[in-house]
This record gives C-alpha cells, structure tokens and sequence, in this order.
C-alpha cells in the first residue's frame, strides 16, 4: 500500500519551517542565557572591587589598638607605698583591701537623670528610680551617687569591656556586638577568678563570650539579651536567682554580677518617655531596696548603668544622652565620703563631677584587693578612699600614686611594643618625674599630701590624652589602597555604564576572559612582590594584585574591542542633570551640615527633577505624552512632598527639626492616629497600581491575581500586624501576651512567605500580563470553538508593556515584606516610594529617556530619600533592631539580621528591583538589545551609589582629624559602604538575574528577538 508524499499533507508543509524557527529560538535562547551568565559574573566582579576597597579602607580607618598580653602580678606592686603593701591576695594585693565581697548590679541604659528627682513630672522616666538618689543623700557616708560617662561607641558589649580592663575601646569593635570574642587582655574578671574568688554571673549572657568559663556553672544563669521585646524575663530571673544567693547563710559566693535587661529593652521598644518605662524603673527600686535589706556589713554594691539612650531610647554613637550613665556605690560600712570636695549632694546634671567608666577598673580592684589590670588607663573614684570624716589625703594620694604607676608601667611596655619615639610620651613623663619627686618629698616629711595627689591626677589626665589621640591613628597607605581601588571601579562602572556605544552582549566572553587572565596575573605579581619582603601580609598583597590585574585586563578589553567604547559623556539636558545632581552631591559631603542635612538636600533634588521633568513634558509634541507626562510629574512632585512630611530628626538637627516618624520624639513607638496609614495602603496602593496596569491594558491574566489579590491581601495582613501590635504596647486588649505575641510572628512569618516565597515562585511561573482577542471575540463576547477559523488579525491587549507589567511582580514581591518591616509610618513612605517609581517609569517613557542616566539616578536617590523617610539616619542609634523580632521570638542566624537589612535598606533594595524597568517599561516583547539596556541602567545605578560610597570614604579620610569624625563623617561613610554592598548583591542576584526570567516568560509566547 502506498503513502500519500509530504506534500499533500499541510502540516508536514509546513515543518521545515517550524523546525527553523524552533532552531532559531534555541540558539537566540542559549545565546540570551550565555551573555546574562556572563553578565551576571561581570558584576559579581565589580561587587568583588567594592568589598575590597571598602576593606582596605576600614582596615587602615577603623583600626583597633594593639592589646598587650601583659597581667599585673599581685606580689608586685608598681611602686613602694610608705606603708609595705600585703602582696597577699587574703590581706590585699597592693592596698589592704576594703571588702572581701561584691555585688555589681548594671542595669543596661541606666542614663543619669532617670535617677535624680525633679519637679517635672511630665516625663515618665522622672521620679520613679528613687533609691540611689534618696540613699546618697541621708547617708553620704555609705553611698554616693555620680555620672557615669561612657566612651563611644555605646554598645553594651564595648561598654563591658571598658568596664572591665579600663581601657578605651576602639570605634570598629561595635560590629562585634552581635558576636562578642573572648577578652584576652588583663581585666577585673580575670584578676577575681586568679584570686580564687567564686565568681556568679546573672542575666544577659553577653558576659559568657567575653569571660567564657570564669563563673560557677552551679549559681550562674544567662539570659538572651537581645530580645527586646521582652522586658521581663531576664530582669525577674536575675532578681529570683539573685535575692537568695544574699539572704543565704552559707555564701558559697565572693563575687556577683547581675545584669538587668528591662530598661534598655524598654527604651528600645517603647522609648524613654513611656509608662513602660516608669513602671521598669520602679520595678529596679523596688528590687534595689530589697538587695540594700540582704547586705551585709562585707558587701560591697555596686549599681551602674552601661550607657545611657537617646530621645527615642536607643544608643550606639556619642550624644550627651548615649554617654551619661550613673554610678552608685553602697556598703553599710561608713567609709565613703566628700571632703575632697565638700559636696554632699548627689550631681543634679551629668555635667557636673563626672567619673569616667574607666575609673571603675582601679576603684574596684583597690577595694577589694586585686592588682589592677595592666592595661587600665582609668583613675580611682575620690569618694571611695578619701574617708567619712576628715579627707584622707594620704590615703587618696596613695592610691592614684599605684594607678599612675601602673599606667607609667603599661606606658613603657606599649612604647616598647609599637616601637614608639620618646617624644610622643614627653609631656606625661614629665608629669611623672614631677609627681613622682613630690610623693616622695612627702614621705620624707610628714605623709603624701592634696599636692601629691593633684600631680598624680594631673600625669593620668596627660597619659590618657596621649594614650586617645594614638588609638586615633590611621593606616594612611591601607586607606590609599582602599580608595584606589573604589575610584578605578567607579571609573569602570562610568564607562561601562555612560559610553556613548551601548554594550554589546556579544562583547561579554572578551570582557570576562581578559579579566580573568589580568587578574590572575596580578595576583601572580603579587606574590612575587611578598617575596621581596614588603610590608604588606600574604593576604593583602594577593588581593590587591588580584584587584590590580583585573582592572588593567578591563582597561586592555576596551582597546581590544574593534568599534570600541567611546568616552562617557550625556547627550540630553536631563542627562547633564543627573551627572550634576550625583557630583553636588559628592562634593557636598565634605561638609558636616550637608551631611546633617542630606535628608533635605535629597528633597531639594527630587523636586528639581520634577520640575525639569514637568517643564520637558510641556514641550513634547505628541498631546497624549504631553497631559500625561504633565501629569506624573506632578504626582512625582506631590508624592515626594507628601513622604518628606515623615521626619527622624538627629541631634544636630535640633531645634530645627521636628520629628514626626514616632508619637513624640522621646518615644519608639508609633502614634494611634498613624495605625490608619497601613490599612489605608491596603486599600488605596492596589487600586493605584492596577491604574497604572490599566493604561496599557496589561491588568488582565497574572496581574488580576497578584495585584488585586496577592498584594492586597499582603497589606491588609500588615496593617492586621501594625494594630496589634498597637494594641499589645497600649493594652488595647486584654489577651494573654504569649498568644498575641504568637499571632503576631505568625502573620508576619505569613507575609514573608507570600511575599519572598510564595511571589519569588509566582514570578519565574507567571504568565505574561496580555489578553488575546480576536474579532468575533471583541464583538459577540463568544467564539465558535466546533468551527475554528484562522483569524486575520486579533488584538493583544498589553502587548506594549509585556517585558514592564511582568517584571514589576518582582518590585511587589519586596514591596509587601519591607512594608511589613517599616513602622506604620515608614510603610507609608515606601508606598509613596512606589507611586514614585511607577510615575518615573510614565515619565521616562513619554520623555523617551529610557537609555537617558536620569531613570537610574532618579531611582538610586529615591532609595536614599526614602531611607530617611523610614525612620533612619546615618548614625548607629537610628537602626531598629527590634525588627529582628517581627517574625521571630528569638535572635535566629542569619535570618534576624537579615530582616534588620531588609528595614535599614528596604527603600534601596526596592529601588535596585526596579531598575531593570526603567528601560523595559512599555517596551514590546521583541525589542533587540535589551539585556545591554539592563546592563547599562543597573550600571548607572551601581555608578551613582559608588559614587556617594567613593565621596564619604574619601571625606571621612580627609577629615579624619575633624572633631565630627565620629558622630558624623565615620557613621555616614559606614552607611554607605554597607548601602553599596547591598544593593550590588541586589542589583546583580535579584534585578539582574530575576530580568533573566521575565524575558524567558516573554520569549515562550512570542519568540526570541
């Protein structure tokens, strides 16, 4: 039987040409993914640059001191007193010794003024910590009470560590308050536990890593200490543990630290003017009465606060408020007095007779028998040597005599370690020779006396001047290599991203490959160069030769490339505005107001654009570009003003400035009137954003559902979580605590899931946002499936910004987690910041700006803005780290701090999901050249962010002298560091490689172009 030819069938006809096609697509496929690989590995690259200048910069910026692995001995002494020291740990090491027990409460952010009472009783924090105060006052000869002041940065664990070796911390170690590392250096604990002391520690479990295995396991019991939003439980565990060890008969006990959470956790999460707060502090005097009733005549008591908070109950940097903590010291014994000074009343301001913490360290050591710690630069406290009645001088010059000769033999070891000139110290030895001829000018005589002991405060006062100003020094070459490095890749990213030739994909194997080869290059040459003996360690040398070679191998890529890439340069007006706006910019952090102020030039920036942009519009000549370009502008300009109305402001920005992102400004909690903005999200930012669909028609399919639905739903189950949270600081409702606190992770934990897991799913799945119609269809509503006709035309609604309607679920899927992180508040900033994004997106369309730099720039300066809107400054006390607890009960790696990026950075990463629209925004599905358009404004972003990243390192190391440094240039420089990385990884794993499976959706329905 015979077979009909090929011919005859009309499908087989037509084969030939659909397999054609169908090799086409493949190829342009493999081709589209090959090109986005090495896309992707061009920018890791460039993420790599950045990390390493950004190291090498904060290696020779941030530097710590060198510790000295020296411990003071107890059978020597660092000088001979008029009376023989007991060099005997029963008696005293090196003064007899005034008690044989301690307890040392702290109660984490005790500031100053919570303990004095006044007569204002309109701040929650007044009048309710009485004790201390009342105490110091009936019986000034068994307690005294005195500012405490804390050295920056004020974080807890930099603060234990000041408190327990007397020296000054440096800035870097801040970061390793989330991972405390042992301390190695001579210290308070170390000393008790060689003196065979029992030692028992209660409450914030910090103290374990940095004296790991010095306290009885039996007594001792660690709390979580970073949970705030739990007030109670370490506070009660400490007090039920602590009480009994005191009124027991049997002290199997010599020393006891108990370290009380509530306040800080209080000032954290409410602020200090709060009734949560009130009711805390009363809780301490309550529990401090019954510590003063278990005491006994040989128990010292110590209460001390680690640091003190701001208005808004955080801490980290050096305001007046972060630093002033109190001190105050009890025993029954009356041995404490004032006749140095004959002032009996406790201070009414921290500004007047302040004790530095670190004259904790010798104070306590003396009193209880111990050397004091080799590296202390502290001074002992007056009020605990000079006696009840008559001051005590000889006894007062006797112990600064020991400190300041401790500090004389630390001083020569620390020379002798870092290989100091004698001239940097010649002040101080001076000082010494002087104070230490007068000492024994008065043991010859009669007895050391109040001149004695003034040169001895006057030598420590020198030393520890010197001894600030050299753990202020810098590694200027490690800061040159660092900022090398980020200005060759600033003028890499300028390049790639601005030539006047847009990137080419096919260009990406020879850029990857030369690269590679330079760099490996480099670091051979590196090496070579450790070998004859430079300074710079194995790892440094490789890096940089590794950094060095690959940027040379991208210089040799331009002049291999045949057509070339022609220098950057803009071409529009509005392309000269944003080189303009991002060099003021640079040029402007060098000045400490710019930088007090950048939330407010960013305004001025953004309503610049808006006007230009609105003006530009006016001008077009189609009538459709020109209504609707007038009009996004317009909302551009009026949603940037309605967000600026969100303020956090900083201490240098008072009195001008007036904060509204909380109720007050001394609280942390947001106002009942501001609960309305999230539910007010949920209704309104859908229903905006399916306007914005509806203009090209593309609200069909996909969209329907996460738009109207997903998003939707998201917000309405965050404004849920913002009410209840409400309800649970103001007790709203009387619900057990532990079942709202379920309810409430377990809406956010939904949230995040829907958003980052369940989205991140919907995204790469979904279909493109497009409705086919033929035209039977337009016009009967129905089509005759029994008789199907080829149709000569149909219509595609959202054909023309399939590649925008798309990839924008990829800005929703951020946009519904990072509200939830926001304070109300800031959640209504960052649904500002989306109108804004969608109104530039119309706005570079109807100007034809979508290869224009002004998209990207924009975008990148919205993300900044927005930062400040959410309730953030450049400064370490603005981070919210309760946001680490929104979705959990407890600190959980990595993923707590990742939700406090999320809340820190959230505007910025929006922004950097959104990049990739500014060129696919009403774009048809087969344009060419698209990936190089992505490439180019992901580029342009990155190139804007190192530019303010390349300005603040710059400034911060020019003005490293400047009396800002660190409450300003330091903290706006780390900020943008950390700024930069994130949105690089951004940018590069989620704009870049989630613009991988928008095109792979696009090209299955209508091909690859």
């Amino acid at each position: 039987m015979g077979t009909a030819p090929p011919s005859s069938s009309p499908t087989q006809e037509l084969d030939p040409l659909d397999d054609s096609i169908t090799r086409n697509n493949r190829r342009k496929a493999l081709q589209f993914k090959a090109s986005h690989a090495l896309l992707i590995i061009f920018f890791l690259w460039i993420f790599a640059l950045h990390a390493l200048g950004i190291y090498f910069f904060t290696k020779g910026f941030l530097l710590t001191r060198q510790v000295l692995n020296h411990k003071s001995d107890c059978a020597s002494p660092p000088i001979d007193l008029p009376r023989a020291s007991p060099r005997s740990y029963g008696a005293g090491c090196w003064y007899p010794k005034t008690f044989d027990k301690a307890v040392v409460i702290i109660i984490d952010a005790l500031r100053y003024d919570f303990t004095v009472p006044t007569n204002d009783t309109t701040h929650h924090f007044h009048n309710a910590l009485d004790v201390l105060h009342e105490t110091a006052v009936q019986q000034p000869e068994t307690a005294f009470l005195l500012p405490f002041i804390a050295d920056a940065p004020t974080a807890t664990l930099q603060r234990l560590k000041g408190l327990t070796t007397g020296t000054l911390p440096a800035f870097v170690d801040v970061g390793s308050n989330f991972a405390g590392t042992a301390i190695e250096e001579d210290n308070l604990v170390a000393q008790l536990r060689d003196a065979a002391k029992t030692l028992v520690h209660l409450g914030d479990d910090t103290w374990h890593s940095l004296f790991p295995g010095h306290f009885d396991p039996n007594l001792t019991h660690a709390y979580d200490s970073f949970n705030v939003w739990d007030l109670h439980t370490v506070d009660n565990g400490v007090t039920e543990h602590l009480l009994p060890l005191l009124h027991s008969e049997a002290k199997h006990w010599d020393v006891i630290f108990g370290h009380y959470l509530g306040v800080d956790h209080a000032g954290h999460r409410y602020g200090p003017d709060h009734i949560a707060m009130n009711e805390k502090l009363k809780q301490m005097d309550r529990t401090l009465r019954d510590i003063i009733a278990a005491l006994d005549d040989k128990t010292l008591l110590i209460v001390m606060g680690d640091h003190g908070m701001d208005t808004k109950g955080d801490h980290g940097g050096e305001s007046d408020d972060e630093v002033e903590a109190a001190l105050w010291m009890y025993s029954k014994k009356a041995i404490f007095g004032h006749g140095h000074n004959s002032l009996l009343e406790p201070p009414r301001t921290a500004k007047e007779r302040p004790v530095s913490q670190i004259d904790l360290v010798p104070t306590l050591a003396l009193l209880l028998g111990l050397p004091i710690p080799f590296n202390n630069l502290g001074s002992p406290i007056s009020e605990a040597f000079v006696g009840p009645k008559k001051p005590d001088w000889e006894k007062l010059a006797s112990v600064n005599a020991l400190c300041a000769a401790q500090i004389q033999r630390y001083q020569h070891a620390y020379s002798a370690a870092r290989g100091l000139d004698n001239e940097v110290f010649s002040a101080a030895n001076i000082l010494w020779t002087v104070a230490l001829e007068m000492w024994q000018g008065a043991k010859q005589k009669t007895a050391p006396n109040a001149e004695s002991l003034a040169a001895f405060v006057r030598y420590q006062a020198e030393n520890l001047r010197v001894c600030r100003s050299l753990w202020a020094s810098f590694d200027v070459p490690s800061m040159i290599y660092g900022i090398l490095v980020l200005g060759c890749t600033l003028a890499i990213l300028g390049y790639y991203a601005r030539a006047t030739t847009p990137f080419r994909a096919e260009d990406s194997p020879l850029f990857v490959r030369l690269i590679a080869i330079y760099a490996a290059m480099g670091l051979a040459l590196g090496l070579s160069f450790r070998l004859t003996g430079i300074s710079l360690g194995t790892l440094d040398i490789s890096l940089l030769g590794t950094a060095g070679g690959s940027i040379v191998g991208f210089a040799y890529t331009i002049l291999e490339i045949p057509s070339g890439y022609p220098l950057p340069a803009p071409n529009t007006t509005l392309g000269w505005l944003s080189l303009l706006l991002t060099v003021l910019q640079a040029i402007g952090f060098a000045s400490n107001s710019f930088t007090i102020w950048e939330d407010e030039i960013l305004l001025m920036f953004l309503a610049t654009f808006g006007f230009i942009s609105l003006a530009a519009s006016i001008r077009q000549p189609g009538i459709k570009d020109r209504v609707l370009g007038m009009i996004q502008s317009s909302v551009f300009l009026v949603c940037t003003r309605i967000a600026s109305l969100s303020r956090l402001c900083r201490e240098e920005q008072m009195p001008y400035c007036r904060s509204t992102y909380y109720s007050s400004a001394t609280s942390s909690t947001s106002a009942s009137w501001q609960l309305v903005i999230p539910f007010a999200l949920a209704i309104l930012l859908p229903s905006f954003v399916k306007g914005y669909y509806k203009g090209t028609r593309s609200y069909v399919g996909s969209a329907v559902l996460w738009i109207g639905v997903g998003l939707r739903m998201s917000l309405l189950a965050s404004a849920i979580y913002w009410f209840l949270d409400a309800a649970d600081d103001n007790n709203w409702i009387s619900v057990n605590e532990d079942i709202l606190r379920l309810v409430k992770t377990s809406i956010a934990q939904l949230v995040l899931g829907i958003s980052l897991v369940a989205g991140t799913t919907y995204y790469i799945w979904a279909t493109p946002c497009i409705s086919i119609e033929t035209p039977s269809e337009q016009k009967n509503g129905n089509v005759d499936t029994k008789q199907p006709k080829k149709p000569k035309n149909m219509a595609v609604f959202g054909y023309s910004n399939m590649h925008g309607s798309r990839y924008f679920f990829l800005v929703t899927n951020y946009l519904m987690a990072i509200i939830l992180l926001q304070k109300p508040m800031g959640g209504g900033s960052i649904g500002l910041l989306a109108l804004q994004i969608l109104a530039l997106l119309e706005i570079i369309d109807c100007n034809n700006l979508s290869r224009s730099a002004i998209g990207p720039v924009v975008l990148a300066m919205l993300g900044n803005f927005h930062f400040f809107k959410t309730g953030h400054q450049a400064t370490l006390s603005s981070i919210q780290w309760e946001t680490a607890f929104i979705a959990l009960k407890t600190i959980r790696y990595p993923w707590s701090p990742l939700l406090v990026i999320l809340n820190t950075y959230g505007a910025q990463i929006i922004t950097a999901v959104a990049v990739p629209l500014t060129v696919l925004w009403k774009q048809p599905p087969k344009k060419k050249g698209l990936l190089g358009d992505v490439a180019m404004a992901v580029g342009t972003f990155l190139l804007y962010h190192a530019a303010v990243n390349l300005a603040t390192t710059m400034w911060a190391g020019w003005l490293r002298r400047h009396l800002m440094l660190y409450r300003i240039f330091s903290p706006r420089f780390m900020t943008g560091a950390v700024a930069l990385l994130v949105v690089d990884l951004v940018g590069i794993v989620v704009a870049v490689g989630g613009f991988r499976w928008n095109v792979v959706s696009v090209s299955e329905v209508f091909g690859w172009a």
